[in-house]
């Protein structure tokens, strides 16, 4: 019955067009750099990412395992990333990064956007599938639906003459970084701290754009309400602290935070601590509580 299901579910796959050109990336990754017409005979998944954005960080296991899974029964995966912030786009922090993530498969470095619009894409992540003809059969944005995306993958495999495909999808327990979203603890947005797209920043005195500043303490945050302390710069995608001693202060009500960081311009790493209600975050956090957590930096670098 699952074997039938599945191949009706494939012989209702839209067509949604034809693979896109990905002859805009500026360089590739682990791979020579990979066309339609060279892809013909496989079936193919693009995944757009940006490698800080934890959106994406939370649907790569299921990636990785499908190109794991699937790579001898035909499938080729291949990440085009496409920077939402300026340091993304320097190839030498991407490629560290996504060697450390586990990233094994091609990827194609998108920093003018080319593939990007190629595709017509607005989002990341976002994934698209196609068959072994090069025709768009699906696509999903955002996180989630993994075991219908994997249900694609098969019959498309399965379309293309693959024998012995794997029917069961996945079965993964991601953690840390990459385990799933809990929305029923979510109760704080995605918040930037450069001047651009901030929201919810308290400074009693105002903010200096792109200037130095020393920027004190702020009086009691509600939720969702974010401080600087110390001497930063707040930059339009990036805050800097200037010296020893800036703290970052951000009221939350969420399972998780994450907090994007860079280093120093040297490259020298850049020594950090996070408390939350004035202890280091050595237990879960109450999901009926709100927190307090401040981050501390002794060195320059930077916040996004």
């Amino acid at each position: 019955m699952l074997e039938e299901n599945s191949r009706e579910a494939a012989a209702e796959l839209p067509i949604e067009g034809e693979l896109p050109d990905l002859g805009g990336a500026t360089t590739w990754l682990d791979s020579e750099p990979l066309t339609p017409a060279g892809l013909r005979g496989k079936v193919v998944l693009v995944q757009f990412c940006t490698y800080s954005c934890v959106n994406w960080l939370r649907t790569l296991p299921y990636v990785r395992a499908w190109d794991e899974r699937y790579r001898d029964n035909g499938l080729v995966v291949i990440g085009a990333h496409s920077p939402e912030f300026q340091f993304e786009h320097d190839v030498e922090n991407v490629r560290p990064a996504l060697a450390a993530m586990g990233v094994g498969y091609p990827v194609a470095i998108d920093n003018d956007f080319a593939v990007w619009r190629a595709f017509g894409n607005e989002y990341w992540p976002a994934l698209y599938v196609a068959d072994a003809q090069g025709r768009l059969r699906d696509h999903h944005f955002g996180e989630g639906r993994y075991e219908g995306s994997e249900r694609v993958i098969q019959q498309l495999l399965a379309e293309a003459g693959s024998d012995g495909v794997d029917r069961e999808p996945v079965s993964l327990n991601p953690r840390g970084l990459e385990a799933s979203a809990d929305p029923d603890t979510l109760g704080s947005p995605e918040t930037y701290v450069g001047y651009a797209r901030a929201a919810n920043l308290v400074a009693p005195d105002g903010v200096l754009p792109d200037g130095p500043r020393a920027y004190a303490d702020s009086p009691p945050l509600e939720l969702n309400q974010w401080s600087l302390s110390g001497a930063w710069t707040v930059g339009r995608q990036a805050t800097v602290v200037k010296e020893a001693g800036g703290r970052i202060t951000f009221r939350f009500h969420a399972r998780d935070l994450n907090l994007v960081l860079g280093p120093s311009p040297s490259g020298a790493p850049v020594r950090f601590r996070v408390l939350i209600d004035g202890a280091s975050p050595a237990r879960p956090m109450d999901s009926t509580s709100t927190r307090r957590t401040t981050a501390r930096s002794p060195t320059r670098g930077s916040i996004n």
